[in-house]
């Protein structure tokens, strides 16, 4: 189900000052398990794109109920976005996806994280793959000049279960070429590949069957992997990313870290199906 809804009003309500509080700008619903939202950003934050921070409500019990949620938002933007499911019993997102503009979120201004373009060694192509909300870290960079600056052409392959769920990607794809901020850095070196693994649609299967087999390759007419001239990052669910690890390495990419840079990143901290 699609009922993509925004609301932009942020002076509709008082709010209640919260500790490290930031207030709700924007909310956009995309699907009935779908949400991004925007929040004003501290004057003092600084993050590199890619990265993430703890945001989250008080709970029941008056103490903080805090995720790690990545910056959807490039660093340069005034504000911040987010991009978050929506799980009708989950501590903080059963509360967290009835927020409204003008409410009040809890933000820990410390950001950190493995997506960084730092953590990659240089190369020529940068992969970004990602299931679900796993795009956010993508959203960021994918809006950031120095991402088109270092590489020659960047690959955005997002895979939900339905279409519906591919939306917010492609709408913030189809906006890039025009955006006045970004657009001439982009140019026409982002490709993007969404499928779908449940819903038919125009390219469907999982990430790792579309690496695996060449598909990928074949649909964009470009060669394979190589580690000296691809780079990639990974964010999704656990068990996404060890898949995708192996499919990697196979093509001789090898795991990095802010601290080592390598090949690939992987982003270790997400929000699970179970907030």
């Amino acid at each position: 189900m699609n009922d993509l809804k925004t609301v932009n009003d942020a002076s509709a309500k008082p709010v209640r000052t919260l500790p490290d509080a930031q207030t709700v700008t924007e909310v956009t619903h995309w699907t009935d398990r779908l949400f991004s939202f925007r929040v004003s950003r501290p004057q003092s934050l600084r993050f590199r794109s890619g990265e993430f921070v703890m945001i989250g409500l008080l709970g029941e019990n008056g103490k903080p109920l805090l995720r790690a949620y990545s910056i959807a938002s490039p660093s340069w933007d005034e504000e911040l976005e987010f991009y978050s499911i929506k799980v009708p019993d989950g501590p903080l997102t059963s509360k967290l996806q009835h927020i409204q503009p003008g409410d009040q979120i809890i933000l820990r201004p410390k950001p950190v994280g493995t997506l960084v373009l730092d953590a990659l060694l240089p190369g020529k192509r940068l992969w970004f793959l990602a299931t679900g909300t796993g795009i956010a870290p993508f959203a960021s960079l994918m809006r950031d000049p120095e991402t088109y600056e270092k590489y020659n052409q960047v690959i955005m392959m997002h895979t939900c279960r339905e279409k519906a769920e591919l939306e917010y990607g492609r709408q913030l794809v189809e906006s890039l070429a025009d955006d006045p901020l970004i657009g001439e850095f982009v140019g026409d070196k982002l490709k993007y590949y969404p499928t779908t693994t449940r819903e038919e649609s125009d390219r469907m299967g999982r990430i790792t069957d579309n690496l695996s087999s060449g598909k990928v390759f074949e649909d964009l007419g470009i060669p394979p992997m190589d580690k000296d001239h691809d780079r990639a990052m990974v964010c999704g669910s656990l068990a996404f990313n060890v898949d995708v690890k192996a499919v990697l390495e196979s093509f001789g990419l090898r795991e990095g870290a802010n601290s080592e840079p390598q090949e690939y990143v992987v982003e270790k901290a997400f929000v699970g199906d179970g907030i």
